[in-house]
């Protein structure tokens, strides 16, 4: 008869095939990544010893690292792609515990999102585990983080040691692996160059246009330094004692007093006297004594 699952990976089962029906059918991705946490909480630490052991740990393992896979692709539908390596590791705590199809995921997934630094550390880890090395996937994996981590961070150098101590490749796979390594180090040279010869002629072209502006500015606040100077002067010779006083009167006049009655009179007549002398003081070239 053929074996039958545990109860728990039957849960996690059921689980796995509503998160693939979430993330594919239904395009609900926060469903389909509760589904996946809700069926690795479920998995919890694994069976316990018996003669089924060894195809329970089977069933666990392909369950959960299902989970994960699909729970990467809903987190990297909703552009949470930031949280993929942080929301595995609390399910598998240390990168050398990851499932190499795991591993591929996320490897790909930053690589496509241009990060791959955040691979840099978890995929070393897991490359230097001895239990890895012994894996099927070992080596496709190995070119995988050669080409999109070392690479384009321009890890040359760690790229070599990797390929040189590594017992997967042969002669030949080795000095095609450091063929590829030494044409991109030389297309990184080439784009730090350019990059490089930009800046500097940039840096001349921006020079240029900053001293234009400040040439312009500089005339700009000498013209309005003159202006305030002249506007200085004049204000200056303006009597403004005499036009205080006549706005005053013309407040009493217009506000407090009735310019009808005859005991206004007066008022005005002062008022139009100070508006005179003030009129010929402003105008005349040679200001003349006040008329008392």
């Amino acid at each position: 008869e053929p074996p039958t699952w545990a109860p728990v990976p039957a849960q996690a089962a059921a689980l796995l095939e509503e998160a693939a029906d979430m993330l594919v059918l239904h395009r609900d991705f926060a469903a389909a990544v509760e589904r996946c946490e809700a069926g690795c909480d479920s998995l919890g630490p694994g069976p316990g010893p018996g003669p089924d052991r060894c195809l329970f740990l089977i069933s666990f393992a392909e369950v959960k690292c299902s989970l994960c896979v699909v729970g990467i692709q809903a987190l990297a539908e909703m552009n949470r792609w930031r949280e993929v390596l942080s929301w595995v590791l609390q399910y598998y705590h240390v990168p050398e515990h990851l499932p190499p199809k795991v591993l591929e995921l996320c490897i790909l997934l930053y690589s496509k999102v241009r990060e791959p630094q955040v691979m840099l550390e978890a995929g070393s880890s897991w490359l230097r585990d001895d239990s890895n090395q012994s894996l099927p996937e070992y080596r496709s994996l190995l070119e995988l983080y050669l080409l999109h981590v070392l690479l384009p961070l321009g890890r040359f150098e760690g790229a070599e040691e990797l390929v040189r101590g590594c017992d997967v490749f042969d002669s030949e796979q080795q000095l095609a692996f450091l063929g590829t390594i030494c044409e991109s180090r030389c297309q990184w040279a080439q784009q730090e160059e350019t990059r490089s010869a930009a800046e500097e002629q940039q840096d001349p072209a921006t020079e240029t246009v900053l001293g234009a502006l400040s040439q312009k500015l500089l005339t700009m606040l000498t013209l309005l330094r003159r202006a305030l100077r002249s506007m200085s002067n004049h204000f200056y010779l303006l009597p403004y004692k005499k036009m205080l006083l006549a706005t005053f009167l013309l407040y009493l006049v217009v506000v407090r007093l009735d310019p009808a009655s005859p005991t206004s009179l007066p008022f005005i007549y002062k008022l139009v006297q100070l508006f005179r002398q003030a009129w010929a003081t402003v105008l005349s070239p040679i200001h003349r004594p006040p008329i008392r």
